[in-house]
Order: C-alpha cells, then structure tokens, then sequence
C-alpha cells in the first residue's frame, strides 16, 4: 500500500496594504531552520510590472515562517517609507 507523501511545507501568502501600495509578502523556505521573507510589490497601473524588493538586511533568514512575514511587511514599511519622505518635500 502506498501513502501519499505531504508537501514538505506550505507558503502562506500575506496581502499587506500600506500607504495606497498592495503588497504581496511570503516566507520562503530556505532549509529545515530558516525563513527568508519575500516582498512583491504589486504594480499600481494595468501594463506595468510587480517589482521584487531586494533583501534590506544581511541577515535576511529568520528561524520562523512568523518572523519572515513580520520582517517582510516592515521591508515594505521602510520601501514605500524610503520612496515618499524625500517626494514629499519637493515642491
């Protein structure tokens, strides 16, 4: 008799919104131990493209799938954060 074999795991996918942006934000599996936290940021106009944010630290793997999601919606904080202060100032 033969068992079906379980995945190794499943991805939860978090849609986090944050200052009009849309994000899409996952812990990747890394091994057995580590998460790494996976941020798309949703493209706000039909034709244009999702963009990946690049890792924000050098530690970018966490020890839970919880820690990687909390890292990824502050990475998307900190991007659109980074994008809209200094355009705010100009006039």
């Amino acid at each position: 008799m033969q068992q079906a074999t379980p995945p190794a795991f499943e991805e939860r996918l978090v849609t986090f919104s944050y200052r009009g942006r849309l994000f899409l934000c996952r812990a990747e599996r890394l091994d057995d131990q580590t998460y790494r936290p996976v941020v798309i940021c949703r493209a706000p106009s039909v034709g244009e493209d999702d963009i990946e944010l690049p890792a924000d630290t050098d530690n970018a793997s966490y020890g839970t799938e919880a820690e990687a999601l909390r890292h990824a919606e502050q990475q998307a904080m900190r991007w659109v954060h980074d994008r809209t202060e200094g355009a705010q100032g100009q006039a």
